[in-house]
């Protein structure tokens, strides 16, 4: 089995609530969505880096382990395209080793393939404002919220992180974490306010972030992190 695979890295996670945790990261290539705000662009495309055999992927973990390792995080580019392989390797680095701990990073638009999925610890759902895209799609939101249902089902940690432009309108905010609350009752699922980067685009609209901050918890439990990893230049 393989798949294509844009770089596996070792690093500091810098978004989320396992913010600080070191992390291998295994990159996968090809993307189902193209969000104008991406800082990953090479890996939208499938053909970008190599393919790999989950074998392939162990070993290069194997040889990216520290002592201060807390988890291996399947991201993209678009983990979720490749269920079976995701699987595969979680399932020979238990074989290999004591358990390791994943995150999934996902745009949470393919609940079908994230039902697929085995042995995941934490997620990370994305969630999509209509301004992330040329084309507007409403299905992405929806199948999202399935994703979430999903994935709280599976017993999976899971939160939800909205990337935020100096654009963005409080009110399309509003609307969609109104619907997030519908289907997280019990403040279990934190939503991350992860305003854009880089930073500085942000000079001057810094209060517009406190607003989206006070607007989000009226309805859910919400923290605000920015990308730390480029704050201290880390990949």
């Amino acid at each position: 089995m393989k798949s294509p695979i844009s770089e596996i890295f070792s690093s500091i996670q810098g978004e989320g609530t396992l913010i600080g945790r070191r992390q291998i990261f295994v990159r996968f290539s090809g993307c189902n969505l193209d969000c104008k705000y991406c800082d990953t662009l090479n890996s939208k495309d499938k053909n970008f880096g190599g393919l790999l055999t989950t074998t392939d992927v162990v070993n290069k973990i194997d040889e990216l382990m520290t002592p201060d390792l807390h988890s291996i995080s399947f991201t993209g580019g678009e983990p979720t395209l490749y269920p079976e392989f995701i699987n595969e390797v979680i399932s020979k680095i238990n074989t290999k080793n004591s358990k390791i701990k994943s995150l999934l990073e996902t745009n949470g638009s393919l609940y079908r393939e994230i039902n697929l999925l085995n042995g995941i610890d934490y997620a990370s759902v994305d969630i999509k404002l209509p301004e992330h895209f040329n084309t507007i799609n409403t299905d992405i939101f929806e199948n999202e919220l399935k994703s979430i249902e999903l994935l709280i089902r599976k017993k999976v940690s899971v939160y939800c992180k909205l990337v935020v432009l100096p654009s963005t309108r409080i009110d399309d905010v509003e609307d969609i974490v109104i619907r997030l609350s519908e289907i997280i009752t019990d403040n279990s699922v934190p939503l991350i306010i992860q305003p854009s980067s880089p930073i500085v685009h942000w000079k001057g609209k810094e209060k517009k972030v406190l607003e989206l901050s006070e607007t989000c918890g009226k309805y859910v439990e919400v923290l605000t992190i920015p990308q730390v990893h480029k704050c201290i230049g880390l990949d």
